[in-house]
């Protein structure tokens, strides 16, 4: 389209809210009005040349008693779209009779097919009507959409010698309109753009990324596309028009359905116009949340692209996806079997509630194609906490681990900052397929594209650089060619997973007995044998306990055995306790054994460890969790080979708790791509201060002066 065209009618339409609603809308609210009425302008625009023959074939309709079901079968046919009105009026003739605005206006809205009343429902725009009639604005909001200064129909305007004023506004450059709208209204509301659109120059690479790969494996026949956060459907509509070029040129004929959903209720009614208005079925679009109300859970797509909103908490979809009371994952989705796990047992697919970026892949993956040839391609565009954010064991951690240990990660591609029109974060578009070509198997690509960008020469919000052409073809090439460069890596699938140990060290306890300890064992005592109040009586605590009392004996063993010497051997103490405490038939419950043990002894690193427990062959030490550490062993690396080089040499004593060991993965883009700049020479700094100082020379004398 042409770039004149298309920022002449944005400007326009945006100039239209300034004129018409201001004073009667607040600036934030223009949006209400603007985005739904460009919809119906365009919609109205496609319907006109066949105006008469739709109102005379409803009316025929009618009068021969058919119902509805045949109203709706009869009349797209007629237009040529999947929607139809069957209003007398248009935008233009509503005009004619200024009086009766509301009254023909409403009878407009009311003459849509059904599934453009649900885009209207959607933008709620009838909530509007009477604002606008209430300050006289709705006529003249109309009358501005008609202006003879833009042109929303897809045919050209001509002047009165067949020359082209304005010309045709194609499917992709309404998309164009819609979206720079978009972004407009949501800078002015300080809201995130970015979450209702992907820029063309992203969705470019990324349906790149997903075909080129496999265009001369496309064979005649259906293909479903599928977003799972698909905005304005941006995606879906650039993935089927390059499929069909794709196809074109090898002479296959193919059939596209696209599929999405999308939980923002202007952003859906924005994304089914769009189907309407190309001839999709806006029946395949599903309006709410992708997480907690899958509308898709029996379909398997050949080709998935998404960019899903990060750093977003899924909060309000987790009592659908988890059962709090049985502490389980309901979702099938999100709960996957795994060959290392016992019989009966699930690897958890859930991340931090603070970010569920990483479900929408999560679901993607569980719609993969099993049977067919080509299986399933997905591109989905994540930040930079999708790559590491997780400890071995989280759901970040377990997603990513369920995704390499089942081979279906090719590549990951780092793109330039500021790429986008709310984030200027790290960005990364992941490609995976359940079908990799064999050189790729076990295989993990990561390309540096994060200097390969063209600066923009005005910001569209935070996007301040777009990837060109040039840049397009250089990554995708990169892709393909699949070799190690600069800014291309390959790496096996191991090397991104680690074991993270548990290593512990032996407790070692001193044993004293001290009168300050003493007071604090008795205290200890009084505390745990306090009476309870019973029926409503209250008893009195005793003040002090006499040698004959239980605590009194253990306190007489205490002393005669280990006077107030300090022992360090832990392990005899217990030993010769216990063994006097039998001879005396006195008996210690759990926990006055604890409070013995506890007050009388202190951690020492000269004592001896305590054992925890004493074989034939084997003693077992009781752990000190306060010295409890963890390290991650490298996948490839020998756990009891790196324990031996890079723990015992520094605590002897230490060992390794299996049970606690478990498997994670992360994917480190800065240190694979790291690039050493060294530091600055003493002499560059000393020649910058030196600099500086000439430049100040003489202020300060000159500020002393004007002060006196």
């Amino acid at each position: 389209m042409n770039y004149t065209t298309h920022n002449a009618i944005v400007n326009f339409i945006w100039n239209i809210a300034d004129d018409v609603l201001r004073d009667v809308y607040v600036r934030g609210k223009y949006r209400d009005v603007i985005l739904p009425m460009t919809v119906l302008r365009r919609l109205d625009c496609l319907l006109e040349p066949t105006k008469e023959k739709v109102l005379e074939l409803h009316k025929r309709l009618e009068e021969g008693n058919f119902g509805q079901t045949a109203i709706a079968q009869q009349l797209p046919r007629v237009t040529g779209y999947v929607f139809y009105n069957t209003s007398k009026f248009t935008f233009k003739t509503l005009l004619d009779f200024p009086s009766d605005i509301q009254a023909n206006f409403e009878n407009y809205l009311n003459g849509f097919s059904e599934n453009v009343q649900e885009i209207i429902a959607k933008f709620k725009l009838r909530n509007q009507i009477e604002t606008l009639v209430e300050s006289n604005r709705l006529y003249a909001l109309i009358q501005k959409f008609v202006a003879k200064e833009i042109n929303l129909s897809s045919d050209p305007v001509k002047d009165e010698n067949g020359e082209i004023i304005h010309e045709g506004l194609t499917n992709l450059g309404m998309g164009y309109v819609f979206e720079e709208l978009i972004r407009r209204f949501n800078e002015e509301n300080n809201e995130e753009a970015g979450e209702h659109f992907t820029p063309r120059d992203i969705i470019q690479l990324m349906v790149n990324l997903i075909f080129l790969p496999i265009e001369n494996q496309i064979q005649g026949g259906t293909y479903l596309v599928y977003d799972d956060a698909c905005g304005s459907g941006g995606m879906l509509t650039e993935s089927e028009a390059f499929i069909q070029q794709l196809a074109e040129k090898s002479a296959k004929k193919v059939t596209i359905e696209l599929y999405g959903q999308e939980v923002n209720p202007e952003t859906y009614a924005i994304c089914q116009s769009d189907m309407l208005i190309k001839g999709r079925d806006p029946d395949k679009i599903y309006y709410g949340s992708t997480i907690s109300n899958d509308k898709f859970a029996d379909l398997q797509f050949d080709f998935m692209l998404a960019n899903p909103p990060y750093g977003k908490s899924w909060t309000v979809d987790q009592e659908a996806v988890f059962d709090g009371k049985k502490k389980e994952v309901k979702d099938s989705r999100f709960a996957v079997e795994h060959p290392d796990l016992k019989p009966g047992e699930k690897l958890t697919l859930l991340p931090r509630s603070s970010d569920g970026q990483l479900l929408f892949l999560v679901n993607m993956l569980s719609k993969m194609k099993q049977s067919s040839t080509l299986g399933s391609r997905i591109a989905i565009v994540h930040n930079g906490s999708a790559l590491f954010t997780g400890d071995a064991g989280s759901g970040e951690s377990n997603i990513r681990r369920w995704i390499i240990e089942n081979d279906w990660l090719e590549c990951i591609i780092g793109l330039p900052l500021n790429m986008f029109y709310n984030t200027g974060i790290a960005t990364y578009i992941w490609v995976l397929s359940n079908r990799k070509p064999e050189d790729r198997q076990g295989k993990v690509q990561l390309i540096d594209a994060t200097e390969w960008y063209g600066k923009l020469r005005k910001n569209l919000g935070k996007k301040n650089c777009e990837l060109t052409q040039a840049d397009i073809q250089r990554i995708t090439e990169t892709f393909l060619a699949f070799e190690e460069t600069e800014q291309s890596k390959i790496f096996d699938n191991e090397d991104f997973g680690y074991h993270k140990i548990t290593v512990d060290r032996p407790l070692r306890l001193t044993f004293q007995v001290t009168s300050e300890r003493v007071e604090q064992f008795l205290a200890g005592s009084l505390s745990d044998s306090s009476p309870k109040k019973n029926s409503g009586e209250q008893q009195e605590i005793p003040l002090n306990i006499s040698s004959n009392t239980k605590h009194g004996l253990i306190l007489g063993i205490l002393k005669d055995l280990f006077g107030s010497e300090t022992h360090k051997d832990f392990n005899r103490v217990k030993q010769e306790f216990e063994k006097a405490l039998k001879a005396e038939e006195l008996k210690l419950t759990a926990k006055e054994f604890k409070l013995v043990y506890d007050t009388f002894t202190e951690k020492d690193e000269t004592a001896e460890p305590v054992i925890k427990k004493k074989t034939k062959d084997v003693v077992t030490y009781e752990p000190d969790s306060e010295l409890r550490d963890t390290e991650n062993v490298p996948l490839k690396e020998d756990i009891e080979e790196y324990f031996a080089r890079e723990v015992l040499p520094h605590v002897p004593d230490a060992w390794i708790d299996y049970e606690k060991t478990v498997r994670g993965y992360e994917i480190s883009f800065t240190k694979y791509f790291y690039k050493f700049k060294p530091l600055r020479s003493l002499e560059e700094i000393a020649a910058d201060i030196f600099a500086l100082e000439a430049e100040t020379e003489g202020v300060l004398r000159q500020i002393v002066s004007e002060e006196k």
